[in-house]
């Protein structure tokens, strides 16, 4: 783990998207996380360790998912699918599917693996996955502040983790989608090793993308100022669950993501940067989301 020292930054951008308003100053103590996210490899030690089978392997219960087919609701879940071309980028359906079988163990489901992909990190975990295996590791998920203040390594109020410029000399700095989105991928074109991206200035790797990471942050539609008491790691109480579900998301809270992925393209979803956050329900396990873990100093 890498300790970030405590300090006071700049949060959110009034460039982008509205959720990231407004920009306001946040009071942040130190506190320590992971220099990489947790690697197949690591979660693979945890369930072994402990047994554990997560959200994407569990059986469904068919009270909470009304008028639908019982025959249906089997494990799973979402799997992105590139099209053969160009599609109406409203619709998120023209790029995600629903797949049975699929876990972290499966990522693409039944007949994948990740046996060579050991050092990537891991996904399809929900948000009770991630909590699971911190709690066994002696470790916490990052709050939502704490996470953007690391990501921007101590470039306050910079648009990316590396500056203002989201290639300089042309050059990815983390693992994005380049090219057309969602059918023409020129960069990786999926997740990539732990680390094959340089370190922003605290040290950290892929805090920009690679995968969105879970934070322990209830999402709102913008920023909520706190008070003026520091931010202490871990410290500060988040919104009552009924906050996601004012936000217009009745069925299941959502915490916030950060850090952007794979998938983030300019031509989309320009979220490969500190500022950015984005929502997800906390059963909803996808190819694109993992998480690495913080701790207090």
């Amino acid at each position: 783990m890498i300790l970030v020292p405590g300090g006071t930054f700049r949060m959110g951008s009034a460039e982008f998207y509205p959720d990231e308003r407004p920009v306001h100053e946040r009071d942040v103590e130190s506190f320590r996380i992971d220099r990489l996210e947790v690697t197949n490899e690591d979660y693979d030690r945890f369930v072994r360790e402990t047994g554990y089978v997560t959200v994407a392997e569990r059986d469904l219960d068919p009270t909470q998912f009304p008028g639908v087919d019982p025959a249906i609701l089997v494990p799973g879940a979402m799997v992105f699918t590139p099209p053969s071309g160009p599609v109406d980028l409203r619709n998120w359906r023209g790029w995600w599917r629903w797949q049975p079988g699929a876990f972290w163990r499966q990522p693409s489901g039944p007949g994948s693996s990740i046996d060579q992909k050991l050092n990537h990190p891991v996904v399809h975990v929900a948000f009770e996955d991630a909590v699971a295996f911190a709690s066994w590791a002696g470790k916490r998920l990052p709050t939502e502040t704490e996470y953007e203040y690391a990501a921007r390594g101590g470039l306050d109020g910079a648009r990316f983790a590396w500056g203002d410029e989201p290639y300089p000399d042309g050059i990815p700095r983390a693992n994005s989608w380049l090219g057309r989105f969602p059918y023409d991928n020129q960069g990786v074109g999926g997740t990539a090793p732990v680390g094959s991206y340089p370190p922003n200035g605290y040290g950290l790797h892929d805090m920009i993308g690679n995968v969105w990471e879970w934070t322990s942050d209830f999402y709102t539609a913008q920023h909520i100022r706190p008070s003026d008491e520091p931010v202490r790691a871990h410290g500060r109480t988040n919104l009552l669950a009924a906050a996601s579900a004012e936000e217009g998301f009745p069925e299941m809270p959502r915490r916030v993501l950060k850090g952007g992925s794979h998938l983030c393209s300019p031509d989309y979803c320009l979220r490969f940067r500190p500022a950015a956050r984005s929502p997800q329900a906390e059963d909803t396990a996808m190819s694109h989301i993992g998480f690495r873990c913080a701790l207090d100093a």
